[in-house]
């Protein structure tokens, strides 16, 4: 056995079986108690200084706020987005005003820890997550006029996966974890 499979093997399930559906099943409904359980997992990630600097416009199908998001999709996710039981827009608080800290430079981190939760949570329930950013930012943005200080960043659409991913799972070595921003030169 390879050490890239013994890894993956030693991996928790929920990690290791985790991948994003290319196709939801349009039938898979994300009812309020999942909804609030997913939310509810976002919201424990850890942030710097406990900030939590996220937050989250979630909206299904047959939604008014549904309506006001799916006409901002690029065709190339709208495609397969639209089948998804649940959409949801991505926040950042960016910019921090009235404190000392006019720029918080872990907002994205810190939603990307969120987004993660969120992911790990719909695999434990038995729903996908499939993170993308094909979407107009800019139109979108002025649909849903976020607070000051906040911004839109990406979207994940959650659901039940049309069918278990056939496509094997490939990642970058180990290794290059480690070694691959570095030229040799540089290291110690």
């Amino acid at each position: 056995m390879d050490h890239d499979r013994e890894a993956v093997d030693s991996l928790h399930p929920l990690l290791a079986g985790r991948f994003s559906p290319a196709r939801f099943d349009p039938a898979g409904k994300v009812d309020d108690r999942a909804v609030e359980l997913l939310l509810e997992a976002a919201r424990w990630a850890p942030s710097a200084g406990n900030s939590q600097p996220w937050a989250y416009v979630v909206c299904r199908p047959g939604e008014p706020r549904y309506e006001r998001i799916v006409p901002h999709l690029a065709p190339s996710s709208a495609r397969w987005a639209t089948d998804a039981g649940l959409l949801v827009v991505t926040l950042a608080h960016r910019f921090v005003g009235g404190s000392e800290v006019q720029y918080s430079e872990f907002a994205d981190y810190d939603l990307g820890q969120s987004v993660a939760h969120l992911t790990l949570q719909a695999e434990a329930m038995g729903l996908g997550a499939h993170q993308f950013r094909a979407f107009d930012l800019a139109a979108l943005t002025a649909e849903l006029r976020p607070n000051p200080g906040w911004s839109v960043v990406t979207m994940i659409a959650v659901g039940v996966p049309a069918a278990a991913s056939d496509r094997p799972r490939t990642r970058r070595p180990a290794a290059d974890l480690r070694d691959a921003p570095w030229a040799p030169a540089d290291q110690e």
